[in-house]
Formats: structure tokens, sequence, C-alpha cells
């Protein structure tokens, strides 16, 4: 009898995450995201693949917040966590802690984000885009002289049209002085040197290799030039941001030369056709104006006999103006006279000089009605400053009377119990003043000793 253990199915799926669980406790995943998708748990799950295998992972929805940027099919990442087993469905998974955003997957993803602010700001609308010459005399190519593809281009253009000039100027195409070196060669052709379309060219490569198209200066720079840009940059399947913002984009620097440069041949046979066009077109115009002149001149037949009477008429016509344009005029010229002596009748000038005439002697009558006034005036004033004069205190002094000042005090003596015996004063005379000592003071003034008896 058999006595192997028999395993369940879950006992296995135990078993074997109990050992990726030991064994794989903690590692590093590098691939590329596919099948991306969001439940709505929230829970992020997607499939890391290489060129040979792929993994199942899950990030769960609280260690989404960690993330520098959100994942996205295409981007090249690197997931760390750990390997279990989903034992339900028996698979085997990586739970992701972590991502590391880096190579082709964060170049893809940087490349997408400036495109859709390029384009938002209006960098790749069609309205913006400059007409290219039909047969442009000069065209310039930025690239590296030392490409395949600047080779293949200058053949084919020659090819197309011989005699075209064509001038390189040299750049590097790649690394990262690339982009600077791209953008400042359009800047200067701009500035400086004369020519009619630039050719951004350049092989194909990876998207690191292109890296150098993707830049968002040179993108601008592109968009501000005053000479049309045409892109030839790698193969037909690559994108850049040059491509879109640029005037024409070539899917291979060969087909750019195809597009920018026409065919002589094929210019020569289609001018050839035109000039046969347009001379069969005028031709056959002269031959239906031709026509229509001869039954114009049968409709019409011999004109001078009508051109004859037209002259009478118009002669009459022009008499009759004539004298209707001279009468016009005198009866105008009437009406003009007329209103001009009414006009001379109403002059305002003759009202003018009779108010200025009132004017002149009403200034008159005002000059002569003040002089009265002020003479008046000045009578009176005369007078008042005589009688001012006369009962000024100058004249009192001059008929005996004296000003008395306590020279202590400094105050006028009125009163004679304002001041004793002894105290000094200064009295003002009509010329000069005397200081004296106060002798005796005495009460009664001088109207009242005049009219005591004199026998007293």
């Amino acid at each position: 009898m058999n006595s192997q253990h028999i395993f369940t199915v879950s006992e296995v799926n135990a078993g074997i995450r109990s050992l990726l669980e030991q064994r794989f406790s903690w590692l590093s995943v590098s691939g590329e995201i596919t099948n991306l998708r969001r439940p709505y748990s929230g829970h992020l799950y997607f499939t890391l693949k290489d060129d040979q295998a792929q993994l199942k992972a899950v990030l769960f929805k609280m260690q989404q917040r960690y993330l520098e940027q959100q994942p996205a099919d295409g981007l090249e990442v690197i997931c760390h966590g750990r390997l279990t087993v989903y034992e339900p469905r028996g698979d085997y998974q990586l739970i992701v802690d972590t991502i590391d955003f880096h190579g082709t997957g964060a170049l893809r993803a940087a490349f997408e984000q400036l495109k859709k602010k390029l384009a938002g700001e209006g960098l790749f609308d069609a309205c913006h885009k400059k007409k290219l010459p039909l047969v442009p005399g000069h065209i310039t190519l930025v690239t590296s002289p030392k490409g395949a593809a600047v080779h293949d281009f200058i053949r084919i253009a020659r090819r197309r049209f011989p005699g075209i000039r064509i001038a390189v100027y040299p750049v590097a195409v790649q690394g990262e002085d690339a982009a600077r070196e791209i953008a400042g060669a359009i800047e200067q052709l701009n500035r400086v040197f004369p020519t009619e379309i630039i050719v951004l060219c350049r092989g194909g490569g990876s998207i690191e290799d292109l890296q150098a198209f993707n830049d968002e200066h040179l993108a601008r720079v592109i968009f501000n030039s005053d000479i049309p840009v045409v892109s030839a940059i790698g193969h037909e399947i690559d994108f850049t941001i040059a491509d879109f913002v640029s005037d024409l984009r070539a899917p291979t620097p060969s087909a750019a030369a195809e597009l920018i440069v026409p065919d002589r041949e094929s210019l020569r046979g289609i001018v050839n056709g035109l000039q046969q066009r347009l001379v069969r077109t005028q031709q056959r115009r002269i031959d239906r104006l031709s026509d229509k002149l001869a039954l114009y001149q049968h409709k019409i037949g011999d004109l001078s006999t009508f051109l004859a009477e037209l002259f009478l008429r118009v002669d009459q016509l022009s008499m009759r103006l004539v004298h209707a344009i001279q009468n016009l005029i005198i009866d105008n010229q009437q009406k003009i006279d007329r209103m001009l002596l009414r006009l001379e009748r109403q002059n305002p000038c003759h009202r003018l000089e009779a108010a200025q005439a009132r004017v002149t002697e009403l200034e008159n009558r005002i000059v002569r009605a003040m002089q009265q006034v002020l003479a008046t005036r000045d009578r009176k004033l005369a007078q008042q400053s005589q009688l001012l004069e006369a009962v000024g205190p100058r004249n009192t002094l001059a008929r005996g009377y004296a000003v008395v000042r306590d020279i202590k005090t400094g105050k006028l003596v009125t009163d004679s119990s304002r001041i004793n015996p002894g105290d000094q004063a200064r009295i003002f005379l009509d010329r000069g003043s005397l200081d004296v000592t106060i002798d005796r003071c005495r009460t009664e003034n001088m109207f009242t000793s005049i009219k005591k008896p004199t026998g007293e």
C-alpha cells in the first residue's frame, strides 16, 4: 500500500507561499508595466514584463501615496516588494511596496507630459505652421556631417533638382549638449545666414538616442523661428517633440528630401502641360470673341447716320444745359445781391459804433463824477486835518500847557493825589522838558484858582 502523503491543493499553495515568502522576503524587480488596471477598490493591478517573461504585481491603495508619479502602460520601472501566492487561484505575484521610475519608461512619461504641456499652449496648432516654398533656392541641414542621413538627403535632393544649394550646419545630434547646439544653430540661422528651409536631420535610434529632440527649449526655438523648419528625425515610427512643433514632419531624412525638393523633370512636364493648356484656352477665348464681334457688326450695320444724329442731339442738349446754367447763375447772383443789401442794413457794426459812443460818453461822465467826489473828499480831509492840528498836543503845549510824567512809574500825572511830595517828575514843555522834585501837592486846579477873589 502506498504510504506517500497526498497533499491537498490548499496545502500545496500554502507550502509554495511559505517557501516564496521565506526565499524572496524582499526583492527589487525591473520591467515594463503592461495591462495596468484599477478596479473599484483603488488597488493597482499590472504585469511586469521583459523580453522573455512576465510577472503579475499589485500595488495596494495605501502605498500609492508614496509614488512620485502615476504608473502607466509602457513605463520602465523598478518595483520593490515581496513575492507571495494568492492561494485561492494559485497565482504567485509581487506585492509592490514602492516604485522607482527610470529608463525608457521615465523618458516616455516625460515625453508625454511635455507633449501635453506644449499642445495646451498651442505650439502644435496647424494655424502656426509656415508654408514651405514650392521650389526652394537654399536649404540648410542642421545635423551631424558624419551621419549617413545627411548624405542620403543630399543625394536624393540633387538627383531630384540638380544645382540646388544645400548647406550643412554641423551640430551634435546626440548627447547632453545636442539640444543646446541644435537650438543655437536655428537661432543663428534666423539672425545671420539667409536660407529658405531649415531641416533637422538625423537617422533612427532608441528613445534615449533621440532625446535631444524632446527638449522644451528646442521646441520653443523651432516655434519662434521665422524660417520654416522641417523635422526629418529617425524612422517612420519614431516621433519626437520636434516633429510636432515643426512646420513639416518627414518620416525619414530621405523622405524629407522628396517632400521638400521637387523633381525638376516633373515640374518641367507640368509647366509644359500648363503652357499648352493656357495656349489652347486663350485661343478658344479669342475665337469666341471674334465670333461675337462679327455678330455685333452684322446687327449694328452702318453707324454713320446714327452717330450724326446722336452728335446733333448732344449739341442741342449741351446748348440747353449751358443756357439753363447761365440763367441759374444770374438768379442766384440776384438773390445774393438782395441778401447782401439786407445784411448791410442790419449790419451790427452800426449798432456797435452807437454803443461804443454811448460807452465813451458814460466813461467821461463817470470820470467827471469821480473827480468831483475826490475834490470834495480832499477839501473835507484838509478841514479835518486843520481841526485835528488845532486840538493836537503840540499846539496845546505851544499855548502854555505842559505834560507831567512820574519818573519812577513812567505814568502821566493828571491828579495831584496820585503823586507825593518828594517824588520826582518830568515836565514836558513845547520846547524841552524839566525834571523837578515835588515840594507840595494842592487839590485846586488852574480853573478854580482863577475864579477866587483877588484879595484872598
